[in-house]
């Protein structure tokens, strides 16, 4: 039956995913023009028709969109967590529920050309009074449209929001577009990582897996990912708005998931972990009767079909086995008090939809960054750790990222490279040539001063200097911000040297400092460059920071990461002058204190370390970062029951 898209604009926000990578499929195949928007990069088997925005969809712009011109808008971006929500969900649930939701029709209302708009809403809005008990049920409730709403967590709060705003704009005569909001039930299919997903790929790679059973009584409404893209193509071209439900009609046991695994894999084996475990049963059934009327469809596949499908497919095609169940442990090294870092990781890891973990890697074994990390890894001395017991300590804890922070231990991990990417585990920085080179800001100077590179002049004998007037003196390496000398006579600077391990020179120069963010993926290429403007500094870090338009810093830079080979997150620190041309001073090739700020602005290094640990590509984005965006750093308060 057609669904009448043959030649329709469609715009799909989380297309990439799950349920999106099947719906802009469909789509496709029924003859749409797509747009698809995700934080993901574009998958490899889209076809090349699809137009595709890689990147956060709050920062979708209203020319984006409306250059598209869409007729359809399908929303299914969105951000949850499969367990209990945790203190870090309250901010995304905000960012890419809440707001996301609110800012896409923000833009879609101004848009003539809409006339339908699909959201994925979900089944957790509905009271899980009604569902959830403190014993097993012999039947599942079945929850209809009419059923009573109290949502079962804050996602769910953000999606019920979400149908309210909906409803809310169709009372309106001057928006031509009309809305449905589909609850969608138990979702399972290729890339997820629901239970029934990674029960298969479990049983795929060893057909006598144990499965671990939690309350194997609960009756839930599993619906597969297939169903769902048709389902909301159906929806979206029927006349009903409002809501409806989607699922399959079918509330199914655990137990019966697991009988029918069994058919697929019959040496499996169970192991029941119900004790002690503070979770009720579940009994939901999804009432489809609206659904049908207004499709004069159903889901056709049952459980035991999906499940075919899913094994045959993971039986079939073994690199998607291998990246669709890859678990990432991130190391943060000398974690210390980089709270930030360890939180935006964590935040990256939920948004990308990876399972792992983030290690606060340090010395101390209570430092504060291991109270916002999932585990933390008291290391020793990097001088006492040779490379094949880090590997061997990484592998015990499955991790796969490391992320150093300090400038002491970047060469450590520069040497030891060769032997972690053998073994699987990704570290972003320079061969080690390039990062002492980097790290020695004598070395630095000499060698962009040979390939023509902007850099202030920098001197390791202060009569050498050649400009006159006032002097900075510094440490040759590390950062040194409190023990550098500012604005000093030649005397001074001279008296101040004598307190330092390795003095440079350097002159005192007019003009405003910048610090410049990039991200150089692992071919080579920069992805993305931002500048930012310390305009308040406390103790030499930056305290007030802003993103700012420069051409010539962006373009410079960008020469530079090519000219020493840099990969990964690497900080730059520049001068501008009063005639306009830059002056480079050093450049830290790791995370800097303030680089939460680029981050947020779109140089996105979590999230893009993330995928290129996992084998993605992340490709070149330069200008794309959000400018005017003031970043204020303060200390913060924790208060944790003893």
């Amino acid at each position: 039956m057609s669904t009448g898209y043959k030649g329709a604009r469609v715009l799909v926000t989380g297309g990439a995913g799950v349920i999106g990578s099947v719906l802009v499929d469909a789509l496709v195949n029924a003859g749409a023009h797509v747009l698809c928007a995700d934080l993901k990069p574009r998958p490899g088997y889209f076809a090349s028709t699809v137009h595709y925005i890689q990147g956060d969809a709050n920062y979708l712009t209203l020319d984006q969109v409306g250059r598209f011109s869409p007729e359809y808008v399908f929303h299914l971006a969105a951000t949850f967590e499969r367990s209990v929500e945790t203190e870090e969900f309250w901010w995304e649930n905000y960012w890419h529920n809440i707001r996301l939701s609110n800012h896409l029709m923000s833009l879609v209302k101004e848009v003539p050309t809409v006339k339908r708009v699909v959201f994925a809403s979900s089944y957790l809005i509905y009271n899980p009074e009604l569902y959830s008990f403190a014993e097993p049920r012999s039947a599942p409730t079945v929850l209809s449209e009419d059923t009573p709403i109290y949502p079962r967590n804050i996602c769910g709060a953000a999606k019920l929001l979400h149908e309210l705003e909906l409803r809310f704009l169709e009372e309106f005569d001057s928006y031509q577009f009309t809305t449905i909001s589909a609850r969608i039930f138990r979702v399972y299919g290729k890339h997820s990582r629901d239970i029934v997903s990674r029960w298969i790929r479990a049983l795929v790679k060893d057909p006598c897996a144990e499965l671990q059973v939690y309350r194997g009584e609960g009756i839930f409404d599993y619906i597969y990912a297939g169903d769902v893209a048709h389902g909301l193509m159906r929806l979206g071209s029927s006349r009903h708005t409002g809501i409806a439900n989607l699922g399959s009609g079918q509330g199914r046991s655990v137990f019966e998931l697991i009988d029918v695994l069994r058919a697929h894999f019959p040496d499996l084996r169970t192991a029941s972990v119900d004790v002690d475990v503070d979770i009720d049963y579940e009994a939901h059934q999804a009432s489809i009767a609206l659904l049908q009327e207004a499709t004069q469809w159903q889901p056709p596949n049952t459980l035991e079909m999906g499940v075919e499908l899913l094994v045959e497919h993971y039986r079939t095609n073994v690199a998607a086995l291998a990246q669709d169940d890859h678990e990432i442990g991130v190391l943060i090294s000398s974690a210390a008090r980089k709270v930030p870092l360890v939180r935006s990781f964590r935040a990256a890891l939920l948004n990308t939809m990876q399972t792992g973990k983030v290690f606060a890697g340090d010395m101390n074994p209570e430092c504060i960054a291991g109270q916002f990390a999932d585990e933390v890894w008291q290391m020793n001395r990097l001088s006492e750790l040779d490379t094949e017991s880090l590997v061997a300590e990484c592998r015990a804890r499955r991790i796969t990222l490391i992320v150093p922070t300090r400038d002491g231990e970047i060469e450590y991990y520069a040497r030891a490279r060769p032997a972690l990417e053998s073994a699987g585990i990704s570290v972003h920085v320079a061969a080690p040539e390039q990062v002492v080179a980097c790290l020695d800001k004598l070395l630095f100077a000499r060698r962009c001063s040979e390939a023509g590179i902007p850099v202030i002049e920098t001197c390791s004998v202060l009569s050498d200097l050649s400009r006159a007037g006032d002097v900075v003196v510094k440490e040759r390496f590390g950062a040194g911000s409190r023990t550098i000398g500012l604005g000093l006579t030649r005397e001074q600077a001279a008296q101040h040297a004598a307190g330092l391990e390795n003095p440079i020179f350097q002159p005192m120069v007019a003009g405003d400092e910048y610090s410049i963010d990039l991200y150089v993926n692992r071919d080579g290429e920069v992805v993305e460059v931002v500048p930012r403007q310390r305009t308040q500094v406390f103790n030499g870090e930056s305290a007030v920071s802003i993103t700012v338009e420069s051409p010539s810093l962006v373009q410079e830079s960008i020469r530079l990461a090519h000219h020493f080979e840099l990969r990964g997150h690497n900080v730059l620190q520049a001068f501008v002058k009063d005639d306009g041309s830059v002056l480079f001073i050093e450049c830290n090739p790791r995370v800097g204190g303030a680089s939460a700020l680029s981050f947020e602005a779109g140089l996105d290094t979590p999230a893009w370390s993330l995928m290129e640990a996992a084998g993605q590509r992340v490709a070149p984005r330069v200008g794309a970062y959000r400018r005017g965006l003031k970043m204020v750093r303060y200390s913060a308060d924790r208060f944790i029951s003893a």
